[in-house]
């Protein structure tokens, strides 16, 4: 999840549009009696940085896996929308594939996905939720000063993506906000090809227009994940989050901000199975 520096203009109302969701399936002798697993993603990705290693592997360990596409993003209709689109229309979205699955699922949010679960929670009942590498519920005020104060040019760098300007982009400068150094470079430059532009909109709904209201969710078990490498999101404001919703936590001291695709991605994908598992009475799962 990133953050850049242009403008919004107002938001006109969205029909919901169609969107990219994909699955992978357990082998029948291997599934497990356990809710669906719903994988959100950060802002700038979509559904594929979870099928590189996390919906594979879930569904090896008997999971029913989906990750969704929000709207504008890879394979989801609404891009020409995009600008307008708030984490409201991302809830939208969400609420429109759980409706499709037999049962209430385990939601997994990352970066910009954790602000959107924190933000479904308002509305709707979860089974569970994990939150990684998550903004925030104070939002991304406290990251952005941070930013811009001790890394001015990676900065910079995050708010020509934003601004679509990717042939100025640094992409070596630019990964330093989401990879780790031990990244092979090749695997970071075609990560940083897939990526695209944000909803300026739905940034500024998580700056400080539309931030979680606590008092009106229903919090679910959950499990809090971060990265002492993420140049986003501190430690302190990771625990914090725990904190705020009496959750388990867990920090892993040498990945970056986006964990999923990390080289150790194996980590917090083992720490999200070993939580559903020991937890599974507390899910009401059918």
């Amino acid at each position: 999840m990133m953050f850049g520096l242009l403008g919004f203009g107002a938001m006109t109302p969205v029909e919901q549009p169609e969107l990219e969701v994909l699955h992978r399936k357990p082998a029948a002798d291997k599934r497990r009696k356990a809710p669906p697993l719903l994988f959100i993603h950060g802002a700038y990705a979509g559904a594929w940085c979870w099928d590189e290693h996390f919906l594979p592997w879930f569904a090896e360990q008997g999971f029913d896996a989906y990750a969704v596409s929000l709207r504008g993003h890879c394979g989801s209709d609404g891009k020409e929308a995009l600008p307008q689109a708030s984490i409201r229309d991302y809830v939208a979205d969400v609420r429109s594939v759980v409706e499709t699955l037999d049962a209430p699922p385990i939601l997994v949010g990352h970066s910009m996905g954790g602000m959107v679960v924190q933000k479904y929670l308002e509305q709707y009942p979860a089974a569970a939720a994990v939150l990684m590498a998550s903004v925030p519920p104070g939002g991304l005020s406290s990251s952005v000063m941070r930013l811009t104060t001790s890394d001015p040019m990676l900065f910079a760098q995050v708010s020509m993506v934003q601004a679509g300007a990717r042939d100025l982009v640094d992409t070596e400068n630019a990964g330093k906000a989401i990879f780790s150094d031990d990244m092979d470079a090749d695997l970071r430059d075609s990560y940083g090809a897939r990526m695209q532009s944000e909803s300026q909109r739905a940034l500024m709904d998580m700056t400080f227009m539309d931030l979680p209201r606590r008092w009106r969710m229903q919090i679910p078990p959950m499990l809090v994940l971060g990265a002492g490498r993420d140049a986003l999101f501190s430690i302190n404001e990771t625990k914090r989050t725990a904190r705020s919703y009496k959750a388990d936590y867990q920090i892993y001291p040498d990945m970056a901000h986006a964990m999923m695709l990390e080289t150790t991605w194996h980590l917090p994908a083992r720490e999200i199975r070993d939580w559903i598992v020991e937890h599974s009475d507390r899910f009401n799962a059918d």
